[in-house]
């Protein structure tokens, strides 16, 4: 005999299946319609009501029109089930178009912004114009240092590297512009660690350079913060701290570089004497941080200023305790913004920076080079792999780039 349990299970199966079975047969197919003269909003609520799991992309065409539909995943016409995956795209129309309405121009000029002090005061703490600490401004209260980082985010500027500047690595998204940050003389207010934690990590004061740039980390993701600290034969003058704080600095997405031994005026040295000075911090850096510091040096005092000095030779290739160093860039004291890498003018040699002081929009200061910035400034077409420039701009544009160039 067939046990009973057995035989009511199979009949229990045998008429699940058969349900089910027909049920899928009877399951409604739907028609997909052509979605190309829809809105946006007429294609979700098509989606909503026709259960598609809808999926929008956005991309540029130089053939389809703006919010126009460029593809759909299902065709019109062809039959689909409830709950499948719609994948649509949706024009973001002619990128010439954008190019032009976003004035994107990659032979502009970028500031190479110079700092030296930050100094842990408010202005009004300061006997002199705006945030300035000293009567030349080489030194920033902290007040005015966060003011000049909110000012150049609200302006449309994004930090790049010094060093991806000169390669010509500039990535920054579409419509703004690169902006690039340095810190001269290896002062204990650019680090200044205030001891370590449980863990033996670095403790960092909030008020110095990098802990007023970490907070702007955390503040602005999309900042991209950066900056290049360029050092004496002294460091950071923090002696228990100094190596660690190099090696913090290029793990945390900053540059160190050059900034000459002892600080001397150029003008009066031989380039012997000039390949001692710019030896001897190469090979303290290779000694603490090897292959991770960059080969630039800002020029102390900006000498010399003429590239024909007999000491420039020994400043760009340099040797010390039998090593030969090479330098592939310098940096002026400078007066105001320099040129693009991809421009004919651009000396990567010899780089102009903007002084970071305040002077009542006069003499190259903040305000008046910003503003003079706005009749040329570098924006970006968000692609570092192509150089993007105005049809007027491309006299400009230096020969034999290996870029995809596009004019507009």
């Amino acid at each position: 005999m067939f046990p009973l349990k057995r035989y009511k299970l199979l009949i229990f199966l045998f008429f699940f299946f058969v349900v089910t079975g027909c049920s899928k047969k009877n399951e409604e197919k739907l028609i997909m319609e052509d979605l190309s003269s829809k809105t946006k909003m007429e294609i979700e609520e098509y989606a909503q009501s026709n259960y598609l799991d809808l999926q929008i992309e956005y991309q540029y065409s130089d053939t389809i029109l703006k919010d126009k539909v460029i593809s759909q995943s299902i065709l019109p016409g062809e039959e689909y089930l409830k709950n499948v995956a719609l994948n649509v795209t949706i024009s973001l129309g002619n990128i010439k178009e954008v190019y032009k309405e976003k004035k994107v121009n990659e032979v502009g000029r970028i500031p190479v912004m110079m700092y030296h002090g930050i100094v842990s005061l408010k202005d009004e703490e300061t006997p002199y114009i705006g945030g300035n600490v000293d009567k030349d401004g080489y030194h920033r209260t902290t007040e005015s240092f966060r003011r000049d980082l909110e000012f150049y985010y609200k302006q449309g500027y994004r930090m790049i590297s010094l060093n991806d500047y000169i390669d010509g690595k500039i990535d920054v998204p579409l419509g703004y512009s690169p902006i690039v940050l340095t810190f001269d003389d290896g002062l204990p207010n650019s680090i200044h660690i205030i001891g370590k934690d449980e863990n033996g990590n670095l403790i960092i004061d909030p008020e110095c350079a990098v802990g007023i740039l970490e907070e702007y980390k955390q503040k602005y993701p999309d900042y991209q913060v950066t900056a290049t600290f360029f050092v004496n034969g002294g460091l950071f003058q923090q002696s228990n701290y100094n190596e660690e704080i190099l090696k913090w600095l290029v793990t945390h997405g900053y540059d160190v570089g050059n900034h000459s031994y002892s600080h001397p005026n150029f003008n009066n040295l031989t380039k012997e004497e000039a390949s001692i000075e710019i030896g001897r911090v190469y090979n303290l850096l290779d000694n603490i941080i090897p292959n991770q510091y960059v080969s630039i040096v800002a020029l102390p005092y900006g000498s010399p200023g003429k590239k024909t000095n007999a000491s420039f030779e020994g400043i760009l290739s340099s040797s010390y305790n039998g090593k030969n160093y090479q330098t592939k860039s310098t940096l002026q004291v400078g007066w105001e913004s320099n040129y693009s890498p991809f421009s004919k003018q651009f000396d990567v040699q010899f780089i102009k920076r903007i002084r970071a002081y305040d002077n009542n929009g006069f003499n190259f200061d903040i305000t008046y080079s910003f503003q003079k910035l706005e009749q040329n400034r570098y924006i970006s077409d968000g692609n570092s792999s192509q150089i993007v420039i105005p049809l007027e701009n491309q006299e400009y544009l230096k020969n034999n780039l290996e870029f995809e160039i596009i004019t507009y």
